[in-house]
């Protein structure tokens, strides 16, 4: 297998071969032009973003800065907002489901490194998906770790660590983070 084939495999890889070095360069050049564009340059945001990401929905918007390490890990839904200083380090898939909103400074690892110090020290890492229902909503400066599933409809709280699988309709908080309150999303939408 070569590098890339053991990283996509979730199996224990170096990332400081040629291929992926080449590949994390064409992601950095894509988030450079994202990152630097005008305000008013949306329409090239859209443009820049849809080649980097493996596939993005409809009616997706992120605010800059956004920093990944590949892009084509990440799976986007439709109808989703990405505040600002969002980072994404996407070894493996990091999918988001639809309607979800993402506040500023959140943080998806889904790379990871040996506990052991010889492999670690030996540059490799290996990673293991993230992936995020629909109608989510995560707040700010939150770290969603490797590995971990949010079920739909749930509400990280601001500040939280999220070390283990949230289930669907739910609200968590603290690091790590904890059961706070179940919702009921059963009731019809009222609005003011």
């Amino acid at each position: 297998m070569t590098e890339k084939e053991k990283m996509l495999a979730g199996e224990l890889y170096n990332a400081t071969g040629k291929e992926l070095t080449e590949e994390r360069l064409v992601a950095r050049s894509l988030m450079h032009k994202i990152n630097h564009s005008l305000p008013e340059e949306d329409h090239k945001r859209q443009k820049w973003f849809a080649e980097l990401f493996g596939t993005m929905g409809k009616n997706v918007w992120i605010e800059p800065p956004f920093y990944c390490d590949y892009g084509y890990n990440i799976k986007l839904g439709k109808n989703i907002f990405i505040n600002f200083n969002c980072c994404m380090l996407d070894v493996v898939p990091i999918s988001i489901g639809d309607h979800t909103f993402i506040a500023p400074n959140v943080q998806f690892y889904a790379a990871t490194h040996p506990i052991d110090a010889k492999r670690r020290s030996a540059l490799l890492e290996y990673g293991k998906p993230i992936t995020i229902g629909k109608h989510v909503w995560i707040g700010g400066n939150v770290t969603i770790c490797p590995g971990v599933t949010i079920g739909d409809r749930s509400v990280i709280g601001a500040g939280s660590v999220v070390t283990k699988d949230v289930p669907d309709d739910v609200v968590v908080g603290g690091n790590p983070a904890h059961l706070i309150r179940h919702i009921d999303n059963s009731k019809p939408v009222e609005y003011p």
